[in-house]
């Protein structure tokens, strides 16, 4: 999420997130084990407490990367994760950019931040419903450097998958700008968002995860099926997690029409 008034990453009641939810009975605990969560980024764990209840990750080649956001008179207006889906493109959350967004660089881990092209969230994207369509794209004017993560576009999510979350963001002793890694299982999938829920076994996004992946293995490719969006409560050890649902027509188009050569599974 971003920094002040979108710091508490969109703070929800459940009715509010965005159509009918499809709820199940408790889901299985996560078969990836939250230490092992950093394989699915292709990284190694740092170690220590991550996300909330995940695991640092190395940044070496890592497509997860950081955005650092200013507004027009150059001040930090908070930060977000993003997700490389194409040499110079790279998947984020709509509330991310907000109108008073002036500039987003991006930080790869290590070395100077780089200059992005352009940006634009989903022009359906709206506050007032805050999930639905949360999805935006920055435009680079280079080569990233990094692979590309996969758009899961071929199927839908599953209730019971399990998943990994990574992002930027807080972790249980509230310290952020480090890329962690999460395990975690799906409880509820709708035509316009994901949902998971925080539990002693499994993770939870926090502030600055916004915009990062939620990962599903198909055919042994780990691919985004949704994008962070938004959390329950302001306890980010608490509640539900909510993601937007990139199988959603009007959000894949959107991301495809910006970025043609995205990668797909």
């Amino acid at each position: 999420m971003r920094g002040k008034r979108a710091a508490v990453l969109l703070v929800l009641a459940v009715s509010g997130c965005g159509g009918s939810q499809t709820t199940t009975s408790p889901s299985p605990a996560p078969t990836v084990p939250v230490s092992s969560a950093c394989t699915a980024l292709g990284q190694t764990a740092g170690g220590g407490t991550a996300i909330v209840n995940g695991t640092e990750c190395s940044t070496a080649n890592s497509a997860i990367v950081l955005l650092n956001l200013k507004d027009r008179d150059g001040l930090q207006a908070g930060s977000c994760t993003g997700t490389v889906i194409a040499p110079r493109a790279i998947l984020t959350a709509a509330h991310c950019l907000p109108a008073t967004t002036a500039s987003v660089s991006v930080f790869l881990g290590t070395g100077p931040q780089l200059t992005t092209q352009s940006f634009a969230p989903h022009p359906g994207w709206r506050e007032s419903n805050s999930t639905a369509l949360d999805v935006g794209v920055v435009l680079m004017s280079a080569d990233i450097g990094r692979t590309p993560v996969p758009l899961l576009l071929s199927r839908d999510a599953r209730v019971g998958e399990t998943a990994i979350i990574a992002g930027w963001g807080k972790d249980a002793a509230s310290v952020a700008a480090t890329l962690r890694a999460g395990a975690v299982t799906l409880t509820a999938v709708t035509a316009l968002t994901l949902q998971t829920a925080f539990t002693t076994s499994a993770s939870s996004v926090c502030q600055g995860d916004s915009g990062g992946p939620i990962l599903l293995s198909e055919g042994g490719v780990w691919a985004i099926a949704g994008v962070i969006s938004a959390n329950e409560t302001l306890f980010c050890s608490f509640g539900d997690n909510f993601y937007a649902n990139i199988r959603n027509p009007d959000i894949s188009a959107f991301i495809l029409g910006r970025v043609p050569d995205a990668a797909r599974r």
